[in-house]
């Protein structure tokens, strides 16, 4: 069945569940062959256009695409494209070899009866339970049923009605959310 990208961005302001698939559906691949043409990395190319797409669904209600839909979202991926590519050049590197002390960082065994060692680790896994719960409900449990139940992706779209691309797509957000919220850690 043929839908007219007006159509699909008519329904997207709706709220429409299935014209967001479509979309998807429709450009994903495109999009990720763009964005590695740009970045040259498979799975930054994917998280961009994965966190565009996201994007597009939060905005939805106010999204006002005056050309046509592949064009606009050619568009946001270059620029988000370069936008990263920026941010990398800009990024400063530390080589660990340079910071003081590396040694000792390096083979440094961890005491396990460490108070404060304890309390960290607590503190940490505390942060990741709420950083979980403040995902967005249809993310969360696609995350959680994958990785503390340790479900299949084909497990996962049966047991919630979704295809595995969607399941893929919210896999891939939940971990660039986590991984965002804890670059500090890392």
């Amino acid at each position: 069945m043929f839908i007219s990208n007006l159509k699909i961005v008519e329904l997207l302001k709706k709220g429409d569940e299935r014209a967001y698939r479509k979309l998807y559906d429709m450009h994903y691949s495109l999009l990720c062959n763009i964005a590695y043409g740009f970045v040259k990395d498979d799975f930054v190319a994917e998280n961009i256009v994965s966190d565009l797409m996201f994007h597009i669904y939060e905005i939805r209600e106010s999204l006002n695409i005056t050309e046509s839909l592949r064009s606009y979202l050619v568009k946001a991926v270059r620029n988000r494209c370069l936008n990263y590519i920026e941010a990398e050049k800009n990024r400063k590197e530390v080589r660990f070899s340079e910071l003081e002390d590396a040694d000792e960082w390096l083979f440094a065994e961890p005491d396990p009866e460490e108070p404060l060692g304890l309390l960290l680790e607590k503190e940490l896994e505390f942060e990741i339970d709420a950083a979980v719960r403040r995902l967005p409900e249809e993310c969360r449990k696609v995350f959680c049923m994958s990785r503390f139940e340790q479900k299949t992706y084909q497990e996962i779209a049966v047991a919630l009605n979704i295809s595995v691309n969607t399941v893929k797509y919210h896999i891939k957000n939940a971990l660039a959310t986590l991984r965002e919220e804890f670059k500090d850690y890392l």
